[in-house]
């Protein structure tokens, strides 16, 4: 291999982690990044314990107030990891309440 060979090789393995570089800058710094973070504002989070019908094992509720949204979780004894159970938007479900009051009765 001569000298221009290697020369123009490593010119262009520099160019491409410049383009690699480049690209993994406008992945991390973004617009969707700072729009995701306007949708969805910090949690405030309250948990508690509770049991579900057909099942021993305990049930955690995580509610997340500053978004009103509601999670359970089920511990397994088996596996000894908390599986996902449930999911509520309670925003959702408080305007569905109003709307459906809102109906006159037939």
């Amino acid at each position: 291999m001569n000298m221009k060979t290697r020369t123009s090789g490593m010119r262009g393995l520099l160019l491409l982690n410049a383009l690699l570089l480049a690209a993994l800058a406008a992945v991390t710094f973004g617009s969707s990044a700072g729009a995701q973070n306007a949708v969805r504002g910090r949690g405030e989070y309250t948990m508690v314990t509770g049991g579900a019908n057909g099942t021993d094992a305990g049930i955690i509720y995580i509610a997340d107030v500053a978004n009103q949204e509601l999670i359970a979780m089920l511990y397994n004894n088996n596996t000894k990891v908390l599986d996902g159970v449930g999911y509520r938007n309670l925003a959702a479900d408080a305007e569905n309440v109003v709307k459906n009051r809102a109906r006159p009765a037939n």
